[in-house]
């Protein structure tokens, strides 16, 4: 055996040994599941609940309709087995119901804005009234 050929022997061998290790790895990471995104898909429930709670399904309709099929859709997603995606609908759902519920907040504080201008002006024209000003 020549040298050339024994230390390429060598070298063969020791880079072998090195990436047992990383193809391990690889491989295991390859066949482990993905985990069945529970977290996700109780946050999604918990906040399609709060933004009913706040009745956006009277100010804010599309964005709770979306939420729960967004979340419906995870369920199938997680019955295929296909886990990424279903964690990416529960993602999508509980955004879509955060939406729903901050729209129906803003619906809701604007009313109470409106009423409180009427108010207002209701108190200022009562004021002018009662001490004669006449602007």
């Amino acid at each position: 055996m020549n040298p050339h050929s024994k230390r390429a022997s060598i070298t063969r061998r020791r880079f072998r040994i090195a990436a047992l290790p990383a193809l391990l790895l690889f491989a295991g990471a390859a066949l482990a599941a993905p985990p069945i995104p529970a977290t996700n898909l109780q946050a999604a429930e918990l906040a399609i609940a709060n933004a009913e709670r706040v009745d956006a399904a009277t100010h804010a309709g599309v964005e709770l309709g979306e939420a729960r099929g967004k979340l419906a859709a995870a369920k199938v997603a997680v019955e295929d087995k296909k886990m990424i995606v279903a964690q990416q609908y529960a993602d999508q759902a509980r955004a879509e119901a955060e939406l729903a519920a901050a729209k129906a907040g803003a619906v809701k504080a604007m009313a109470v804005n409106e009423d409180i201008k009427r108010s207002t002006a209701t108190l200022v024209e009562e004021m002018q009234r009662k001490s004669g000003d006449s602007r």
